[in-house]
């Protein structure tokens, strides 16, 4: 048998295609580089859609995002945190006006800024804050009474300056003072506090004599004062009277105020 002629079974035939019979029956032959062209494979212009498979449906990589995001919450919570602390032992308070509520001017927040057994000392003091604004309040109603009848401008003028300044005043240089210095146990401010509140009970016993030193001390609203005018119009003499009790309730507050602070300072020592 002669086996020389014999084709090889592993060798490919390569065929024309487009030869009329397409080859012989049964032949094999190789697949032309321009059909395979056309199928889509491996073209510029074919469209590749990229799906991560990893990520599809793997619900323990959502669980890691999302406990990195919420460690990265919690350590932004924690730098305002510190930052808070620090403004605070800065004794540089939140510049939020919120007192009084139906016209907040200032920032006031004893129940969440103050110690808790310095609080009602707090209150105590707020309360003689109020008291100085109360009194100058009323000294003006009742020096506007006394300048109606007859009593003249000028003491009217004194009256409203003594409000215009006092009141601002009298938070700004010795209740502030104080508030910061219950939140932040600071010596220079509790210091700050005792100069200008003894000037602030100082005012408040002048005010209550009203000594006849300007105007015959009828711009404000002291016992000599009411003494003076009780005689020529019993109803502004009625108000003077009324405004000496003020002020005389508002000198005896802050004397036991500051005798209060001053126990709680040296306690704090």
């Amino acid at each position: 048998m002669n086996r020389h002629n014999d084709p090889n079974p592993f060798d490919e035939e390569e065929v024309n295609p487009f030869s009329k019979g397409g080859g012989a029956p049964g032949s094999k032959f190789r697949i032309p580089q321009m059909v395979s062209d056309t199928l889509g494979f491996g073209q510029k212009h074919d469209a590749t859609v990229d799906i991560p498979l990893d990520t599809m449906n793997d619900p323990k990589k959502k669980e890691r995002e999302l406990a990195a995001w919420e460690a990265e919450l919690n350590r932004k919570e924690k730098e305002i945190k510190k930052r808070e602390e620090a403004v605070s032992k800065a004794g540089v308070p939140a510049d939020d006006r919120n007192w009084p509520p139906f016209f907040p001017i200032i920032h006031h927040d004893i129940a969440n800024e103050i110690p808790v057994h310095a609080q009602k000392l707090q209150y105590l003091a707020f309360a003689s804050w109020l008291g100085i604004v109360l009194c100058l309040f009323f000294n003006v109603i009742a020096i506007t009474v006394c300048w109606i009848r007859g009593g003249g401008v000028k003491i009217f003028f004194l009256a409203v300056i003594y409000a215009i300044l006092g009141i601002p005043l009298s938070y700004v240089l010795w209740y502030r003072p104080l508030y910061r210095a219950m939140r932040t146990d600071s010596a220079l401010k509790f210091g700050w506090f005792f100069m200008f509140y003894l000037l602030h009970i100082a005012f408040c016993i002048f005010a209550a004599i009203a000594p006849p030193v300007v105007f015959h001390g009828q711009s404000l609203t002291g016992i000599l004062a009411a003494i003076d005018v009780f005689s020529d119009h019993v109803l502004v003499g009625i108000f003077y009277l009324i405004g000496f009790g003020f002020f005389c309730l508002e000198s005896l507050l802050s004397l036991w105020v500051l005798q209060k602070i001053y126990l709680y300072f040296r306690g704090n020592k």
